[in-house]
């Protein structure tokens, strides 16, 4: 059973800075992709950034300048490092990743249970 746990949502004010965690935990023979999503009040979910094991990382254009991620592999953590927050980054974000609980079996998609940002005065 392969667990996604987040940490790090709060409430920050325009212009501010919070930094999102996302750690694996269970039986894991290897990471694939990790990422974070989130979804505003009445929106789809979005994808905001993505870091795939050979460190290859894909970034919203709404957040390119602003959000970085990165990870710890020994941890099988995931960082989503925020600056500049705006009104329209509140939402709620989630962990993502496509692991490989045992070999010979093709990777999975996991899902964290979400932390909320909200972006406000």
């Amino acid at each position: 059973q392969v667990q996604l746990v987040e940490s790090g949502g709060g409430l920050v004010q325009p212009g501010g800075s919070l930094t999102l965690s996302c750690s694996a935990s269970g039986t894991i023979f290897g990471i694939n992709e990790m990422g974070w999503y989130r979804q505003a009040p009445g929106k789809q979910r979005e994808s905001v950034a993505t870091i795939t094991n050979t460190d290859r990382s894909n970034i919203a254009a709404s957040v390119k300048g602003r959000f970085t991620i990165s990870k710890d592999d020994a941890k099988k953590t995931v960082y989503l490092h925020m600056n500049d927050l705006r009104s329209e980054d509140t939402a709620v974000y989630y962990c993502n990743a496509h692991i490989v609980v045992r070999i010979p079996y093709p990777e999975s998609e996991y899902w964290g249970q979400g932390t909320l940002v909200t972006v406000s005065e």
